[in-house]
């Protein structure tokens, strides 16, 4: 089964400083049928004017991963971390017990844009932590998160991965699923088509009971596969 999610369907808010779109319910975007997908509990994408941000707020038993695809997030938070994540870069923080953070626009000239990815965590209470990282821009995939952070990717508390894929125009690659495992798929951009379903930049397709993925690409694309517990 493949679910497509367009991006024009999903819940909407401008506020000025910040233009947000909400894949999942969210503040005051609220939809029974779209509350999460497995693990998955927010994901946003964000613009965020020059200058402006969310100033500090807390945040509790969460793994937040921020995606910044263009401009550069000024992160400062409870733990004492005080950095800047340019375009290219993830960042991931684990709430756990409970941490206070703020994130800015770093420029006072340029948007910021960016994808911000709430994950349920499969334990409540770890002690907070923080980490970012930039990843090959190479063609291919590249393993993003998992939980033991293998292959030099970004740990998450959870049973799952994500994998980052960049395409070029006619490539094509296909996956063996597993049939016990949920699977999200968002095109950051670009024009796919996934077992035949047509998608585009934003879009995203939930995928279960699946037993391979093909993935084409009708021109440069890129793309974040997340493979996820059946919960």
């Amino acid at each position: 089964m493949i679910y497509l999610r367009r991006a024009n369907d999903r819940g909407h808010a401008n506020h000025g400083w910040l233009d947000s779109w909400h894949t999942f319910s969210f503040a005051n975007y609220y939809d029974p049928d779209f509350m999460g997908f497995s693990a998955l509990r927010v994901i946003n994408e964000d613009v965020i004017a020059p200058g402006q941000g969310f100033g500090t707020h807390p945040h509790k038993d969460m793994e937040i991963l921020t995606y910044v695809l263009s401009g550069t997030v000024e992160h400062q938070d409870s733990m004492g971390n005080k950095e800047q994540i340019p375009a290219g870069e993830f960042q991931i923080m684990s709430a756990g017990s409970g941490v206070r953070h703020s994130e800015y626009n770093a420029s006072n000239e340029q948007p910021l844009h960016l994808y911000q990815i709430w994950i349920i965590p499969e334990s409540t209470g770890i002690t907070p932590r923080y980490e970012q990282r930039r990843f090959d821009q190479r063609q291919g995939s590249q393993l993003v998160l998992s939980p033991d952070a293998r292959d030099g990717s970004l740990k998450v508390y959870q049973d799952m991965t994500l994998s980052r894929w960049a395409l070029r125009a006619s490539d094509s690659e296909t996956l063996s699923l597993q049939p016990e495992r949920r699977y999200w798929l968002q095109v950051v951009n670009g024009d796919i088509s996934v077992n035949g379903q047509a998608a585009s930049t934003s879009d995203a397709l939930a995928i279960w009971d699946e037993a391979q993925l093909t993935l084409n690409a009708s021109s440069e694309a890129e793309v974040l596969l997340f493979d996820l517990p059946a919960v």
